[in-house]
């Protein structure tokens, strides 16, 4: 096996350089002095001949030490042009820009510099995609609503319409309104999910009974697709914060009864462990694929585009999100047309 060298320090590097250029200066220098006497043209020469002498000399040996300083320079310098280059660009907004510093002496100091360099253009790449996205998304959830909204009222000032015609329009607009509230509200959740780092205003409660509540705050909804709840909870007692967990159980319950077929059963089980609580939810649903699990944590992404209209894609997001702060785990058991099975674990607090 082939043993790999070690890499030279860039600073013992350039003061092995500096020290080699003296040397070598000097070592020339004292060459043509030597070679001068030997040759007998120092030989009874003038106290001004000898100071020409040696200032020809110091001439000499400056313009040398100059070339080796400036080969040296530019071999070490080289790697810092091409990355000068690059982050010029990458301030220009050009975030596929990568670096590959090469130097044969000092290799290890610019590959670590390349390195991070690459990884840096990588992750502000991520982030002008993801808020470019966001921007893109938002703007289309809104947009749509709003265009709705803006149609049925003129609509509206239509004389010829029936007064159950009337009706019905206002009720979509009313429909249209509580989309526009709810998505505001989920986006201000986010935000102000996204900039927590830790839980806060954490009291002991009734995690059982804020499961039971969750369900039968939306008990229109499954109630109208004659969904029955198989449910199997544990008593507890967990200290949290109540408004952010309630969020991860409404949530989860209202995309279980959304992509649930009628006359279908959604099972939910409530367990108490030693150093956490799981919470597992089995719908028998539409399902999804391997490239929809992927993306589901995703902000505004919605698998079935049939279903559209009934969310933002900003739900599971929270729910993400929230866990994380607990430093729990959300595992997703899918497969198309055979339902989805959730399990979030959340540690409990200490």
């Amino acid at each position: 096996m082939r043993k790999k060298k070690k890499p030279i320090n860039l600073l013992f590097f350039l003061s092995l350089s500096v020290f080699f250029v003296l040397i070598l200066t000097m070592i020339v220098a004292m060459a043509l002095v030597f070679l001068f006497i030997s040759m007998g043209m120092l030989k009874d020469l003038s106290e001004m001949s000898l100071l020409k002498s040696f200032i020809l000399l110091a001439i000499i040996s400056i313009i040398m030490g100059t070339i080796l300083t400036t080969l040296i320079g530019n071999t070490i310098l080289s790697p810092f042009r091409v990355l000068n280059k690059a982050m010029k660009k990458l301030a220009g907004g050009d975030f596929s820009v990568r670096v590959n510093l090469s130097n044969r002496i000092a290799s290890y100091e610019f590959e670590e510099l390349s390195a991070s360099f690459n990884s840096m253009a990588e992750q502000l790449g991520s982030v002008e995609m993801l808020r470019s996205d966001f921007v893109n998304n938002f703007s289309h959830e809104f947009k749509t609503p709003i265009v709705s909204l803006k149609g049925f009222a003129k609509i509206l000032k239509s004389k010829d319409l029936s007064d159950g015609e009337r009706n019905e329009f206002l009720d979509i607009i009313i429909s249209e309104a509580e989309r526009l509230t709810i998505l505001s509200q989920n986006v201000l959740s986010l935000s102000k999910i996204e900039n927590q780092l830790i839980v806060t205003n954490n009291e002991l409660y009734d995690i059982s009974e804020q499961v039971r509540c969750a369900i039968l705050l939306l008990d229109q909804k499954w109630k109208k697709k004659l969904i029955q709840f198989d449910v199997d909870i544990d008593e507890i007692k967990f200290k949290g914060n109540e408004e952010l967990l309630n969020q991860v159980f409404i949530n989860l319950i209202d995309n279980a009864i959304k992509f649930s077929n009628e006359n279908s059963t959604i099972k939910v089980k409530l367990t108490d462990y030693d150093d956490h609580i799981s919470f597992v939810i089995i719908d028998q649903g539409l399902g999804m694929d391997q490239n929809t699990q992927r993306y589901i944590f995703d902000k505004f992404y919605q698998g079935d585009n049939s279903h559209a209209t009934e969310g933002n894609g900003i739900g599971l997001t929270i729910v993400k999100k929230i866990i994380e702060l607990y430093n729990g785990s959300i595992i997703v058991d899918s497969k198309p047309y055979l339902g989805t099975t959730i399990q979030v674990d959340i540690n409990k607090l200490m």
